[in-house]
Order: structure tokens, then sequence, then C-alpha cells
């Protein structure tokens, strides 16, 4: 898959307006899952993405990193050995999309000009959301598996904790894996049980959702999971604000706006998450901030020559590297057809995929689709039970 071509730094005037046949905005998962598959049904096309970092993480493995199975490093990649073959590497950060012009603008200064535009940047974390998570994210038995900066401290955070109260947070809104945010939390649970000191341990699930999961029938076997586990959940409830001088966790309550303070000894924090600003502030953008696509043909709804995939999307589902399994294929086969200036005709039902890890040894495999249905993979009931290995 390695042996893209790195156009950085443009000789001459970066000025000048490079154009492209199509333009990728993201080297992340759903960035180079289209490039690889386009160039494979096309070699000849002139495929460039636009991606600042020179490492790639493949973040669904943060999990067990936090859970002290793995270790940071193992999962980071030159970004360079993932860059398809035929593909161009702009190294770069874009900052200002242009649609009526068919151009974007970088933080470098350079216009790049497309014929097709597809847009998967990601999502941004907003730690500023909550007063005081910043400064004190990463020591003092404050955690998060959400950045590579962070995510070292939740395993040592889990295996140096000697009792008290655990604390694991969801906020309102799109996350990463809507089912992350609860996967630490019983690596956590096994993790002291292993250590000995579950049974001098408190373990909170407070999120601002009102489930443990939003699709049946894995939620009832999720609620079932926390029963047993003896995991005490405070559901409506949004994290605020951090005070770690007294350990204290400051929440609103979703359904009255009253506020509640639970003391911590540790607690894993997930952000508040959202499109990043050059894609919030965009024509690209809907009401929400997010790129505004057609939700089966993920072509622009007001840009007929764009498209969109992945965390930044508007689609209606979880934001999953499995999802983009099924959402890069959609969008590879519509941009062919647009090349040939034919309609679109690929379309994407919504099918993602969380398996929710409910020990190290265990997991529930939710997938499903837009209308919340399991769409599942194996010839029985997912949600029956847990798997084991």
């Amino acid at each position: 898959m390695t042996g893209g071509r790195i156009e950085f730094p443009y000789p001459g005037d970066r000025s000048v307006e490079r154009r492209h046949q199509v333009l990728i905005v993201g080297g992340g998962t759903a960035g180079i899952t289209v490039a690889a598959r386009l160039l494979n049904r096309d070699p000849g096309l002139d495929v460039a993405i636009v991606e600042p970092s020179e490492r790639h993480y493949y973040q669904p493995l943060w999990t067990l990193v936090g859970g002290g199975i793995y270790r940071p490093e193992d999962s980071e990649r030159d970004e360079a050995d993932l860059i398809p073959a035929g593909a161009s590497w702009i190294k770069d950060a874009v900052t200002e999309f242009d649609p009526e012009a068919n151009r974007l603008r970088t933080r470098d200064g350079r216009t790049l000009g497309y014929d097709f535009l597809v847009v998967a940047p990601g999502l941004k974390l907003d730690w500023e959301k909550v007063k005081g998570l910043r400064d004190a994210v990463g020591h003092d038995g404050v955690c998060s598996n959400y950045a590579i900066s962070t995510v070292a401290s939740t395993w040592e955070t889990i295996r140096n904790f000697r009792g008290g109260t655990a604390i694991f947070t969801q906020p309102s809104g799109a996350v990463k894996c809507g089912g992350a945010p609860q996967k630490i939390m019983y690596l956590a649970d096994e993790a002291f049980r292993r250590n000995g000191v579950r049974d001098r341990s408190r373990i909170v699930f407070a999120s601002a959702t009102g489930r443990i999961f939003a699709v049946e029938p894995y939620a009832s076997a999720l609620e079932k999971v926390v029963a047993r586990k003896g995991i005490e959940t405070r559901f409506q409830h949004e994290l605020t604000e951090l005070r770690p001088a007294s350990k204290e966790a400051v929440f609103r309550k979703v359904d009255s706006g009253d506020e509640a303070v639970l003391r911590y000894d540790m607690i894993h924090v997930t952000p508040p998450m959202g499109a990043p600003d050059f894609v919030a502030r965009s024509p690209l953008a809907n009401a929400e901030g997010w790129v505004d696509v057609d939700m089966h043909t993920l072509r622009h709804v007001r840009y007929p020559n764009v498209f969109g995939l992945g965390d930044a999307s508007s689609l209606p589902t979880s934001k999953t590297g499995a999802a983009i399994r099924k959402q890069a294929p959609t969008v590879v086969e519509n941009v062919l057809a647009a090349l040939r200036h034919e309609a679109p005709s690929a379309r994407y039902d919504g099918y993602t995929s969380c398996p929710v890890v409910t020990g190290y040894n265990s997991l529930i495999l939710a997938e499903f689709d837009y209308d919340k249905k399991p769409a599942e993979t194996f010839p029985f009931d997912q949600s029956h039970r847990e798997s084991r290995k």
C-alpha cells in the first residue's frame, strides 16, 4: 500500500494553484481507504491526500492500551507508509473550503483545486468544554484514552488504583465509537478484581445519555453486564468541571439542569467532540457543523462534486472504523460514477459496528444500521450473551 508521492514542500510559488482530479482531506482510516480503493480501480487517477500529520494512530487500539494490553507505540505508524502507491501526499492542513470555486486553502498558504473533493478529517477533541480538564488530564487520577499524549495515563491509573471511587464519563453528542467510554470501565473492573481491590472500589458510569447503549437488544444485554459487575449508573449526567485539588467532578443533570458533585479517586474522561473548526465554519457544514451529505449516497447535498464520510460527516450513525468499511466503497463507487458523468448508484444503509469489550476475554459485538436494527455478521444472536475466547 506504500509508495505515494510526497508533494511537500511544493517547489516555486506556493500561491500557485495545484489541481487534482480527486482531492481527499484527511489521511486517517477513511481517507487512505478511499484513496487506495480509487487507485485500485483506476491506477491512472490523479489522487492527492491533504494530511498534516507524519504519524498515523490506530485509535481503536487505545481502549486496549488503556487496559494494559498494548503499549501506546503499538498504535503508531508512519503516515508515509500508509499513503497508497500512486497517491500524492500533501503534508499540510486545510484552513478554508471554497466549494463555489472548487478549491480550498491551506495553513501554508496554498490554494488547491479539485474536480472532486472527499472530506474525511475526523473529529476534534474539545477538552476546554469541561472546565479544568485540559490541565488535569494525565495525572493525579485523571486519565483519558482519547489522545496519544494521555492514553498511557489510563493504564498507570488503573494498575495503581488501591480502592475508592472510580468514575467513567460519557458526554452528550457524538464521540468516537459510542461504546468506547464503557469499554475501558469493564476492563478496569476486571483489573481491579485481579489486583484484589474491587471489593473496596465503587465504579460509577456517569453518562449524559439516557441509557447504557442506544440500540436494542444490545442495551439490555449490557445492562445485565453492568448489574453483574456491580457498577453504579448515573444517566443524564453531563460532566462540566473538574476540581482536581479536591478531587471533585461536577455534573449538570440534563433533565433538570441541577448540579451534582461526585468525589473521585480516579476518573476516566471521554471529552466532548465535534467537527474540526475548518469544517464547522465552512459552506460544507450543516447547522450542527458536520459535512452535510446525503445519508445514502454520501454526496454533498448542495455541492455535487463533494463527498464526505467518517467521523466529520453528518451521517446519522455511530462514528466507528467499522462504519468506514461500508462507507468507503460507497464513496468510491459514486466518485467513479461522477467521473463518468453518471448518477451515483451505490447506497450506504448506515451499517456500523461496535465490539463492546466487557472484560479481557469477552465482548458483545453490536452491529446495526440506520434503523437501529441488528445487522449481524455471525449466524447466531450476538446480543444473547457475551462472546468469549
